[in-house]
């Protein structure tokens, strides 16, 4: 749609960057409310979504080379060019990263890791929901050819440039799908966070409802733009998808520790 907002001087503006940036801000004040709620220290918290947003970055854009490994294997330089370093990166990629550092920083300040991944999983939805619009805005992430009332078409060439994306064709706004979704998510786990809750269940109530819906949104990207690592028909990010969904339901299933009292009894 709009890659590119605005120039001031030498320095341009890009929709994506700049979406990010302010999912990351918005993101981050929600989680620092909600750890102040939660008896965290929010500092801590703060530090912690530092951490986690580069983590977050950098898992992202693995992935995105793992999920398309030959392609870039046989044009390496892409790697670190400026479509690659312009595209979302895998958001599953993100997530693993982001959970593997915040597992490590929580270990290391003394947060309880179950509390603090509860108080950060509406915000994960948040700021994912508006970093959506971003690749929307951007032309990444987007959908199969679909003859639809609201399909929509890409025509600026900078976008085809930096992306990738297809100029002419009507397609699946599978960005805007997915940025809908984490919105009703993050409204999901607002109500639910603020109602007593056994530590873990919000965290894997995340993972288990946005897993869902990634899987399905899946068959409505294009197809050109996936890896199917075993020939198909599920892609890397639905197999992906179903590994962290497990991981949701052990979280929402499991029971809490007995208490020295309980155990004796």
């Amino acid at each position: 749609m709009h890659p590119q907002l605005f120039r001031l001087g030498p320095f341009t503006i890009y929709s994506y960057g700049l979406l990010v940036a302010l999912a990351f801000l918005a993101a981050l004040l929600f989680a620092s409310r909600l750890a102040q709620r939660a008896g965290l220290d929010p500092d801590r918290v703060a530090s912690l979504g530092v951490y986690v947003a580069a983590a977050a970055i950098a898992g992202a854009k693995v992935f995105l080379v793992l999920s398309d490994w030959r392609y870039y294997a046989q044009n390496p330089a892409q790697i670190f060019s400026l479509g690659t370093l312009q595209a979302g990166g895998v958001f599953f990629g993100g997530l693993v990263a982001a959970l593997l550092a915040a597992a490590w920083y929580m270990r290391r300040a003394g947060l309880p890791p179950l509390r603090t991944a509860d108080t950060f999983a509406p915000a994960i939805a948040l700021g994912h929901s508006i970093g959506r619009v971003g690749c929307f805005m951007a032309g990444c992430c987007w959908g199969r050819p679909a003859n639809l009332p609201w399909s929509v078409t890409f025509t600026n060439p900078l976008a085809h440039e930096l992306v990738g994306v297809p100029l002419g064709i009507p397609l699946h706004p599978a960005q805007i799908y997915e940025s809908i979704a984490e919105l009703i998510i993050f409204a999901i786990l607002w109500l639910r966070v603020l109602r007593p809750h056994r530590g873990g269940s919000i965290i894997g109530l995340y993972l288990v409802l946005y897993s869902a819906f990634r899987f399905c949104v899946e068959f409505v990207r294009d197809p050109a733009d996936l890896s199917y690592p075993l020939g198909g028909p599920l892609s890397f990010t639905q197999w992906t998808a179903l590994a962290l969904a497990g991981g949701g339901i052990y979280l929402l299933s499991r029971r809490p520790a007995m208490t020295r009292s309980q155990a004796a009894l």
